[in-house]
């Protein structure tokens, strides 16, 4: 860790699909720091393992990557350093995983919020938007949908800047 008092925080969030990896990939490219990629996403078909090796590809070689689905406040200590950049894609995928596992989502978000204040370097968070739709019919859907929004507003209050991204055209909200 480094004497800096505490990271600089950017929080990147849209719908599926809506270009905000691609606009946060190229933010984390502006900051003219060593590049880190830390992906939380698990493969469990081809599918995904199509998606995954499509994204290494465009991200190319100038990135290091670090693939943790649940252990994200951990790898982000072992990794961070006031001269890295390091963009979590994605961290509805991280609720969806710690969901699934069984493990405390609100704790492990407050860790990660508290993480941050201790931080060093530039983070960028990647996340879905999953409270414009309609009410989810089940209650682990409801559970999922209300972790995330809990985390995007803790989230959002900690950055330094918010980005919104819809149709590959970003909306800065904070900052």
């Amino acid at each position: 860790m480094s004497d800096s008092p505490r990271p600089y925080v950017t929080f990147v969030l849209g719908g599926a699909r809506s270009g905000k990896s691609r606009f946060a990939e190229g933010l984390a490219f502006q900051t003219g720091l060593e590049r880190h990629y830390l992906a939380t996403s698990q493969i469990f078909d081809d599918e995904m393992r199509e998606r995954v090796a499509l994204h290494r590809e465009q991200r190319g070689a100038h990135w290091t990557t670090h693939e943790e689905p649940m252990a994200l406040v951990e790898t982000l200590a072992g990794i961070q350093s006031a001269d890295r950049v390091i963009l979590v894609d994605c961290l509805t995928l991280w609720v969806t995983n710690l969901m699934m596992a069984e493990r405390d989502v609100s704790l492990e978000s407050a860790r990660l919020i508290d993480s941050l204040a201790a931080g060093a370097g530039h983070f960028v968070f990647v996340s879905n938007e999953v409270g414009l739709g309609i009410v989810p019919d089940n209650r682990m859907a409801r559970q999922f949908r209300d972790h995330a929004g809990r985390l995007h507003q803790t989230l959002a209050a900690k950055a330094d800047d918010v980005f919104f991204i819809a149709a590959g055209l970003p909306l800065k909200m904070k900052g």
